[in-house]
């Protein structure tokens, strides 16, 4: 067992008797869309998914890429993916660029209304236009020997992932553009040899984000909480299959 994984944790678990504000981030909202009882189960009653393992070449990438754009942030220019997109922008210098990108600790946070529930979630970039419009931009890293796309149906959590954000900085009071940017980094492992250099290609690719589900979607996951019962478990949650076909094997064995 991963010394990371504790599967009956005691901390971070949602009290309905409690008014202290409790953290939902942009992941949990994916998971409660994708299975409502394994979210209930994790920030309920403290039985989490097991952990996927970290990418540290994916982390690399993000690392590099947010050096390169800060060193533009300080200079206040336009970035030259920037400028070939035809975009009139320039990273947004804010004072909480860090904390926004914290996603642990900080990130772009918001309490909904009439519920103790904070929204939270870290962004990779956030772009401002001439006309004060930010533009939420988020990095992706793979590699692919056909072109990067964002319409696999698997893609689906990335563009709520986005939509989420614009959501975020619109409730923080900011002007929000409503196309970001997904910034994908393409591995190219066509080479006749790699001589310890991995290139890339790198793709802006717009998307025009829909916020409106968001403030329903929110609402469900505090009833959710809210009610003191198990929900239905989501259509194809390979945890639930997994969870049910264990349970009928060892009922069938007693």
């Amino acid at each position: 067992m991963s010394k990371y994984y504790n599967p009956q944790r005691k901390r971070n678990l949602y009290d309905t008797s409690s008014k202290e504000p409790f953290r939902i981030s942009r992941s949990k909202i994916d998971l409660f869309i994708n299975c409502p009882r394994c979210f209930y189960f994790d920030r309920k009653l403290g039985v989490g998914q097991p952990p996927g393992y970290p990418f540290a070449l994916n982390s690399a990438v993000d690392k590099l890429l947010k050096n390169e754009f800060d060193t533009y942030r300080k200079k206040g220019e336009s970035h030259p993916l920037m400028k070939k997109a035809g975009l009139d922008a320039i990273p947004f210098n804010h004072a909480k660029i860090e904390e926004w990108r914290d996603a642990l600790h900080g990130g772009i946070i918001y309490q909904f209304p009439e519920t103790n529930l904070l929204i939270t979630g870290g962004v990779d970039d956030v772009w401002v236009t001439l006309g004060d419009q930010i533009i939420i931009v988020d990095y992706k890293a793979t590699s692919k020997n056909t072109g990067v796309t964002i319409d696999e149906d698997w893609q689906i959590s990335y563009k709520r992932q986005m939509e989420i954000y614009q959501w975020l900085f619109a409730k923080n009071g900011f002007k929000v553009h409503p196309v970001g940017y997904f910034l994908y980094c393409n591995g190219d492992a066509s080479k006749e040899a790699f001589n310890g250099r991995l290139d890339f290609d790198i793709s802006l690719i717009p998307y025009k984000g829909d916020t409106l589900w968001v403030d329903n979607k929110i609402l469900e996951i505090y009833q959710c909480l809210q009610a003191g019962q198990l929900p239905q478990e989501g259509d194809d949650c390979d945890y639930c299959k997994y969870r049910g076909a264990v349970g009928e094997w060892e009922k069938d064995r007693k």
